[in-house]
């Protein structure tokens, strides 16, 4: 052997690989560069350090210019109702009130229309008879009506 072979040869470096060509593991556990027998396929793409800036759509600037606007109208309707809870509550209990008069009232007020209708019913009312008579089977019928 010559004292070339002797000396180990530094790894080559994964890019100085040329295509076609991979590093195997021999049974014997030495490292080799044999060609392969495969498809080849070729080296994945460099990952930049930096992703390329791309600009902001549209509807991210709306939401974004909107949602401060939402917010403090949120804010200011709280405020505001904050401020006008005493007087929502007194509404509240006016309004009660005014429902049961009106229930109160309507109801007494059927009350006394229907005892009205009675007292002016039972004076007018008449008293009606009727007397209907018939012969046979299909005797004509014959009949009176009294009104009194």
């Amino acid at each position: 052997m010559s004292p070339e072979h002797t000396h180990p040869h530094a790894p080559m470096l994964a890019d100085e690989i040329p295509r076609g060509v991979q590093e195997v593991i021999l049974p014997s556990g030495e490292r080799a560069l044999a060609y392969s027998t495969g498809p080849i396929t070729p080296p994945p793409p460099a990952v930049p350090s930096t992703p390329a800036a791309q600009p902001i759509p549209a509807w991210a600037k709306s939401t974004a210019l909107l949602a401060p606007t939402l917010g403090g109208g949120i804010a200011i309707a709280a405020v505001g109702l904050s401020a006008a809870a005493p007087g929502l509550v007194a509404v509240s209990h006016v309004l009660w009130s005014a429902v049961a008069a009106i229930a109160a009232g309507g109801t007494a007020a059927a009350i006394v229309i229907s005892r009205v209708r009675a007292r002016l019913s039972a004076a007018q009312r008449p008293h009606i008879t009727q007397h209907i008579t018939a012969n046979g089977l299909f005797g004509r019928a014959n009949g009176t009506i009294n009104h009194r």
